[in-house]
């Protein structure tokens, strides 16, 4: 819709004498007065040193006189000092419904040139229960994968589990100090082994030493640390998968830093060969600050003095893999936003060895879930609660809302959790910290997931029975809340567009919210099934059908499945 305003406008712009690129045509933010409107007068008037007022009226009068102007605008106004208010005609409305209904993906253009995309996220590290920390890159990550899918791009996703670090030492010394077999070790065990060692090292500088060699033992192959290592993956990938499934959240490759160490002594090569890699108190470093830097960035430390390999190391061996294997236009990291110095350290190493160009590479951080207080949320007893007790607090409440899961299943109780935890997550800005208030976002009024699904369950409740012939809907508007619901579908590639080109979730939320306001307006204001004027009836039904068509696609951008009822 816009795009077709702004090629219409720019066209007339240019026969009145001004010459310029495009003309931007924004959605209104006064729609009591106007449907879009133009702001670019004062830019033109800038640029071509004219009076806005002048030129505006100008562009306007231009406008009320192209041919067929009933055909797009009922009315075209200028409002000083510089706006173009543009209010659509029905016919127009109504032209552009129908190419929606003839469109597979409801107007959202495909990529003429697929892309070929890897997107990192999850990260996990392993050997330990996954936290609601966890939580945003495994939703916010699967769902910008999901957005980026809908256009026709190939999309790879890789969990990139934290397996070969630190950790890991720490909790083979924790089995080895117990004397533990590898039979005993189950979830239970790494659960309780994991936060005691952690502790531990933080305390005993020592003893974390002994980890630090443990780990470096591990990655050069000692078989007993092996064997462990092996079992502890074993338990805690199954664990993770299963929070991962229920969140129906899936990856292409579960691979983890242990599966670049065959490709470190390559990339080791490429930096020795770009004379990158710079000695330093005996280990090995990239310096990675420009000239134009107002700050020095600390060195990317690629090989400690020991030979242990860190973060960064692992990070540029997997950018290397992924390059040779799938030549991807775009690799996307989904990490928590105090991620982003070692990305920017990583990111450049890679532009300056030739890795791979830098505009390829996209840090995409998000925030922080925070309890009431603002801070990282926290159970009460101070601990960072773990995902599955989320779920199991967010299913009592939700059981205890009778009139709400009365007589549910437990699959679309959980289909229910889901929608709740997500939506309540992808609703804000991926790069903001939100805070989280589990009873708020059960609730089925305003901005909630219960509240998105009851609007399509209701919708689907008034077109159960009924004929519709998407083939015939007619140049008719019969109301005000007919109207803004029509031109509300036909804002759905701008919305999709922000969400895909920023990688922000929560424009398809937003307008998923704005969209149920309109159709629950709509609906209760036009008594359907007591219609008795069979075009009206139809009419009506045909927009319903597409609304519930895009609700149902947009919630699947969002990985949130629609329960049966509620």
């Amino acid at each position: 819709m816009i795009s077709l305003l702004e090629e219409l406008i720019t066209s007339v712009t240019k026969l009145v004498g001004y010459d310029i690129d495009n003309m931007r045509v924004i959605k209104s933010n006064r729609p009591d007065l106007c449907d879009y409107q133009c702001d670019d007068v004062f830019r033109l008037a800038k640029l071509f040193h004219e009076n806005p007022i002048v030129l505006g009226e100008k562009i306007v009068e231009a406008l009320n006189n192209i041919e067929n102007f009933d055909s797009y605008f009922k009315e075209v106004n200028f409002v000083k000092p510089g706006f173009i208010n543009l209010v659509l005609s029905d016919e127009f409305i109504n032209k552009n419904i129908n190419n929606i209904i003839n469109s597979e993906s409801y107007g959202i253009e495909k990529n003429e040139v697929p892309e070929t995309f890897v997107i990192d996220y999850g990260g996990p590290n392993v050997a330990k229960p996954l936290h609601v920390g966890h939580m945003r890159t495994a939703i916010v990550g699967e769902s910008i994968k999901r957005i980026i899918e809908y256009k026709g791009n190939k999309v790879i996703g890789d969990v990139h589990l934290g397996d070969f670090g630190l950790q890991i030492g720490q909790v083979i010394y924790g089995i080895l100090e117990e004397n533990k077999s590898i039979d005993e070790i189950d979830i239970k065990f790494l659960d309780y082994i994991y936060p005691k060692m952690s502790g531990i090292c933080k305390e005993n500088e020592e003893i974390k030493e002994k980890c630090a060699a443990i780990t470096k033992e591990l990655q050069d192959g000692n078989e007993e640390y092996q064997k462990l290592w092996k079992k502890i993956m074993e338990v805690s990938v199954a664990d993770i998968r299963n929070i991962y499934e229920y969140l129906d959240v899936h990856f292409d490759y579960w691979n983890g830093e242990s599966d670049a160490y065959p490709y470190l002594e390559d990339t080791k090569k490429i930096l020795e060969d770009k004379n990158l890699l710079v000695e330093s108190e005996g280990a090995f470093v990239v310096n990675v600050t420009r000239e134009d830097d107002k700050k020095e960035l600390p060195p990317l430390v690629f090989q400690k003095s020991n030979g242990a390999y860190l973060y960064a190391s692992t990070d540029l061996a997997t950018i290397l893999d992924r390059v040779n294997k799938f030549n991807p236009d775009h690799i996307l990291y989904v990490v928590d936003n105090r991620q982003s110095l070692h990305f920017e350290q990583v990111f450049r190493t890679c532009e300056m060895s030739g890795l791979i160009d830098y505009e390829k590479l996209e840090f995409l951080g998000y925030g922080t879930v925070n309890g009431s207080d603002g801070k990282p949320y926290k159970t009460r007893s101070g601990e960072t609660p773990k995902l599955q007790s989320l779920f199991d607090q967010a299913k009592e409440i939700l059981i205890n809302k009778e009139e709400m899961t009365k007589d549910l299943a437990n699959e679309d109780i959980d289909k229910i959790v889901n929608a709740i935890l997500k939506f309540a997550d992808l609703q804000n800005s991926r790069e903001r910290d939100y805070i989280f208030n589990i009873s708020k976002f059960s609730e089925v009024i305003g901005k909630t997931g219960p509240y998105i699904l009851y609007t399509y369950l209701r919708i689907k409740k008034i077109l159960d029975g009924c004929l519709t012939d998407m083939s015939k809907l007619s140049n008719n508007i019969y109301n005000n809340y007919d109207r803004d619901l029509r031109i509300k579908l036909l804002d759905l590639p701008g919305a999709y567009l922000n969400a895909y080109n920023n990688r922000m979730p929560h424009y398809v939320a937003d307008y998923l919210y704005d969209l149920c306001v309109l159709t629950n307006s709509f609906y209760q204001n036009n008594h359907i099934n007591n219609e008795e004027d069979l075009v009206k009836k139809n009419d009506y039904l045909v927009i319903l059908t597409i609304t519930s068509n895009i609700i149902k696609s947009m919630l699947n951008l969002l990985v949130i499945d629609v329960p049966n009822e509620m």
